[in-house]
């Protein structure tokens, strides 16, 4: 019958086991920190104002002014590196960048006033349909003007009887019916000041359809094409 070794004869055999283990453990964390350091090694190169291709494991402070190349250990192109601005020169980009921003809002813009406008008319018996309707209100405002004139000239007429009694002295006349005549002559100014001015908001009105109904044609050309589109095929 074999018989089992003494524990402290096994002792030297387990710390060797244990020293080999702790061993591994320190190869593998050096081979991972070295594959991680190996991985992240990065190598700048340039070419110079005097034409020398410089190297570096650091961005190369004589190329700010120019193009350098952030190349990985296998030598591949990370990224590029653009020169490095002067004040004037990132003032002027900002500039570009703030016209073209301005630029894409107003293209932005226009897309959407013209996609209202379609939706508002979606064709030409529309469009003209709502300039007679606001003309039509441009009208109402001159008949109302044309009817209070109409009003006021019974009235001065009525005054201007009053004043034959005074016809040899119109200084003799009340003070009433004095301040009457100019009361009425200065309303009837007014309304015709009115009418004036509705037909000044004609003229606008007339001109804005115009713009409008030149910026609509060729929304509603392709609105029938892309109608007779599906039809086509």
């Amino acid at each position: 019958m074999n018989r089992l070794p003494p524990l402290r004869a096994l002792a030297p055999a387990a710390r060797a086991l244990r020293w080999l283990a702790a061993a591994c453990v320190l190869v593998a964390a050096s081979g991972a920190a070295l594959a991680q350091t190996t991985t992240t090694t990065s190598i700048y190169t340039c070419v110079d104002a005097q034409g020398r291709r410089l190297t570096s494991d650091r961005p190369i402070l004589a190329c700010n002014d120019r193009e350098q190349r952030e190349l990985n250990s296998s030598g591949t192109t990370r990224r590029v590196i653009q020169p490095t601005m002067t004040a004037s020169e990132r003032e002027a980009r900002e500039a570009r960048e703030r016209d073209a921003a301005v630029e894409r809002q107003r293209a932005q813009n226009i897309i959407r006033r013209d996609q209202a406008l379609i939706t508002r008319y979606p064709d030409k018996a529309a469009h003209e349909a709502g300039r007679k309707e606001a003309m039509a209100q441009t009208q109402t405002v001159v008949d109302a003007a044309n009817a209070r004139i109409a009003e006021l000239a019974a009235e001065r007429k009525a005054l201007d009887d009053e004043m034959e009694f005074y016809k040899k002295d119109p200084s003799k006349a009340p003070p009433k019916v004095r301040r009457g005549i100019e009361d009425n002559a200065q309303a009837v100014e007014a309304q015709q000041r009115a009418i004036a001015g509705q037909q000044e908001e004609r003229n606008r009105i007339n001109a804005r359809f115009d713009e409008e109904a030149a910026r609509l044609k060729p929304l509603w050309q392709a609105k029938a094409a892309d109608a007779a589109a599906p039809a086509k095929r």
